[in-house]
């Protein structure tokens, strides 16, 4: 049996002895914006031209003149948005690029799973029927497993389930020797009997977190995100149907997966489960891919992030890359939250900026590199080195919701200094 006995640790600012900063206040979270505006699904972002593209995005995005004039530039835009509720932060942003929605499509599909940063620990991806080989290459941190001993309903230092709380408490030995071990393996089995119920039951079988006093409904945190979408439902009613468990024929499925992967933060990895899904549709935006979050060990409870590939023919440049997310997290809340929220968004528009041109660069001699593959061996061999390049880039955009771009921010200090700094 495990023994619950602890003292819970925080971040504390020296400023101000009773503010806790929770150890995920540097992290990256993108969002959208929710509009109150009634908008017709045939005229967002069924775009032929620069003009209906800048009005589809003055209403779904709350772009302007502004930054479609630095956009008309070749440089990228990104913005930060409102939200409705102190959990979330919010970002979008949109870069111009020469590339085809095939090169966009074939290179994210091909690197889904691979792991081309050091930012990137691990990563897999679950079979059809999942199964613990799926995650043989996942670990868990020595301080995660020692957590897990104090670990009760209401108060525990990972995300989890009262079932799965209780089910540590009666199958685990704090004192056995081979704790660590056991531990590994029953959280892996955990996961892996998650995963399957929700592959059988969709959205009914999605976790409740009750590792703080509230519990935590994942399907209703993701319900609330998906209706806060203007963009989700008014230029992807399609894809936000099927998100809602009815699917339409509009746009097919080229590709499904579950992926998990373990990401460095400057604190404490993150372990996180993704439902990623492609569509390919016959109208604009011509490629979507939705990545829903369905587990996360440390810092969210809910994460939604949509990129939209779509081609403007006749312009220069021919086709834009838009990206979206809405992020809800616990800990921006309390006096020092609207400090908090200004640290966060800064630097997550940063690390947006830098993931989309960096997009726009790969992409661009991703598609210069096929061209020329059609006629030398050698060309061959270096489209392939550019499916390589870009792997980062849509990792970091798609993998685990758009939070993969500041990583670095793992180590920035508040001013003033902290105190009860995790080890």
């Amino acid at each position: 049996m495990l023994k619950p006995k602890r003292v819970r640790r925080r971040l504390v600012l020296r400023s101000d002895g009773n503010l806790r900063v929770s150890s995920y206040c540097f992290l990256l979270v993108f969002g959208t914006i929710s509009l109150a505006v009634c908008l017709s699904t045939d005229a967002v972002f069924a775009q032929h031209s620069i003009a209906q593209l800048q009005q589809s995005l003055r209403q779904v995005a709350a772009f302007d003149e502004a930054d479609f004039a630095t956009l008309a530039q070749g440089q990228t835009v990104v913005n930060s948005l409102p939200t409705n509720e102190k959990s979330e932060v919010a970002v979008c942003g949109l870069v111009g690029l020469e590339a085809p929605a095939e090169v966009f499509l074939q290179s994210f599909r091909d690197s889904m799973t691979r792991k081309s940063s050091p930012a990137i620990l691990e990563i897999g991806r679950f079979s059809n029927t999942p199964t613990v080989d799926d995650l043989q290459g996942l670990t868990f941190e020595q301080r995660d497993l020692d957590d897990l001993k104090e670990c009760v309903v209401g108060d525990c230092e990972l995300k989890l389930s009262a079932t799965m709380i209780e089910r540590l408490h009666k199958e685990l030995d704090a004192e056995a020797p081979d704790y660590q071990v056991r531990a590994t393996s029953l959280l892996k089995l955990m996961l892996v009997d998650y995963v399957r119920d929700y592959l059988a039951r969709g959205e009914a079988a999605l976790i409740k977190y009750y590792d703080k006093s509230q519990e935590v409904r994942l399907a209703d945190e993701q319900r609330t995100l998906m209706a806060a979408s203007t963009y989700m439902n008014n230029v992807l009613p399609e894809v936000s149907e099927h998100l809602k468990g009815l699917p339409k024929a509009e746009a097919s499925i080229v590709e499904n997966a579950i992926v998990w992967s373990k990401i460095k933060f400057g604190l404490k990895p993150v372990i996180a489960i993704n439902h990623i899904t492609v569509y390919k549709r016959q109208q604009n935006p011509q490629v979507v891919v939705a990545s829903r979050q369905i587990y996360a060990n440390h810092y969210f409870d809910s994460s939604l992030a949509l990129t939209a590939f779509t081609h403007i023919p006749g312009a220069t440049p021919g086709s834009y890359l838009f990206y979206e997310n809405r992020s809800r997290v616990d800990g921006l809340e309390g006096a020092f939250g609207k400090f908090k929220r200004g640290i966060v968004e800064g630097k997550a528009l940063d690390g947006l900026k830098i993931i989309l041109e960096s997009s726009r660069a790969n992409l661009t001699a991703h598609a210069l590199n096929q061209t020329e593959s059609a006629t030398t061996a050698h060309a061959e061999r270096s489209w392939r080195g550019g499916r390589v390049r870009v792997a980062y880039v849509f990792l970091g955009l798609l993998l685990i919701t758009g939070i993969v771009a500041l990583l670095t921010v793992g180590n920035y200090e508040w001013k003033g200094g902290l105190t009860g700094r995790l080890p």
